[in-house]
């Protein structure tokens, strides 16, 4: 069976069982509504979500005019399998920022607070993801999170209250950095990188945990702050942190991520850190030798741009070390 022709008949049986049903108007809405959800959490093809669109605006049809909080409920999950088409355009997205926007003006003044919150969480998504196709100020998004986090607590709903921080760090992090309010940003975005890992831990959420890690550690490196060394070694901390979880047996791109973030940061820093102005010939050593390893890593797993970009990293500090060095490295001395 194909994907496609499991999509019409997901759309038949769900017309069909709508027809035939003894049931009032409002549970067979609600029945489409299900069906929809089972269609949009498994999707084999884009074809899959569409067809969940399509019955998600059948139930809405079928709601009975009066029940504007059912409907909005409906609406709300329609603009997640919006959200979820696969493609380059913003149509199916600025579609879905539409209709979750209406379902919350219903939400808002009918609805429970945990579905108050989703939506604006899923509204934030919508509105991200716009701003990274420049169609949107990042504002909206982190409005729209941070009302979201006025429910999902950190005690409550720790799962919620991590996405959320993650996202917040990094649509802070997205905003050019022109003024004195860029460096609060950046402090702020790691201050919610460190609030997600209040709720994340290595045991229970691995992955999560290191990818977090490797954020928080891109950020510290990257923040304007008169700690630029403190910040550094804390960054190297979260790096090592990632590895735990990173490993070059079981997800070797992940690996060269993070190794090629921690030569990044190791480059700036002084061998002793107590002596700031001592050099950093044997952190220039280091860094080149793991970037080495990356660049061997994603070379063989093709992917070419990272591969380049690590390339030039290493004839950058190459370069810084000294020519002795280098003809070490080739194996010429």
């Amino acid at each position: 069976m194909t994907s496609v022709s499991r999509a019409q008949q997901q759309v038949q049986a769900a017309m069909k069982a709508v027809e035939t049903a003894a049931a009032t108007e409002s549970e067979k809405a609600e029945m489409l509504m299900e069906i929809a959800m089972g269609l949009q959490q498994k999707p084999e093809r884009v074809e899959d979500i569409f067809a969940a669109v399509d019955l998600y605006r059948l139930a809405m049809d079928l709601a009975p005019k009066g029940e504007v909080l059912g409907v909005a409920r409906i609406r709300a999950r329609m603009a997640t399998a919006l959200m979820a088409v696969p493609t380059e355009d913003a149509t199916h997205l600025k579609e879905a920022k539409s209709e979750i926007e209406i379902a919350l003006a219903t939400l808002t003044a009918e609805g429970s607070d945990a579905e108050i919150a989703e939506a604006e969480m899923n509204l934030g998504l919508i509105c991200q993801t716009l701003a990274g196709m420049h169609m949107l100020p990042i504002q909206p998004a982190i409005s729209a999170y941070q009302r979201s986090l006025r429910t999902f607590d950190k005690v409550n709903y720790p799962k919620e209250f991590s996405i959320l921080q993650s996202n917040l760090a990094t649509a802070f992090l997205s905003i050019p950095f022109t003024d004195q309010s860029g460096k609060m940003r950046e402090a702020l975005a790691v201050q919610a990188f460190e609030e997600a890992l209040t709720v994340v831990n290595l045991i229970d959420h691995p992955n999560e945990y290191a990818m977090l890690q490797n954020n928080l550690g891109n950020a510290l490196q990257y923040v304007s702050s008169s700690h630029r060394i403190e910040n550094g070694f804390r960054s190297l901390e979260a790096y090592d942190e990632a590895l735990k979880v990173r490993t070059v047996q079981d997800m070797p791109e992940e690996y060269a991520n993070t190794i090629a973030n921690k030569a990044n940061c190791l480059s700036n820093l002084p061998d002793d850190p107590s002596n700031p102005d001592g050099g950093n010939f044997g952190n220039l050593a280091e860094a080149v030798r793991l970037l080495e390893e990356a660049k061997t890593i994603f070379v063989s797993r093709g992917v070419v741009d990272k591969a380049a970009a690590v390339k030039e990293a290493i004839d950058e500090l190459s370069a810084a070390l000294g020519p002795s060095t280098i003809l070490e490295r080739s194996g010429l001395q």
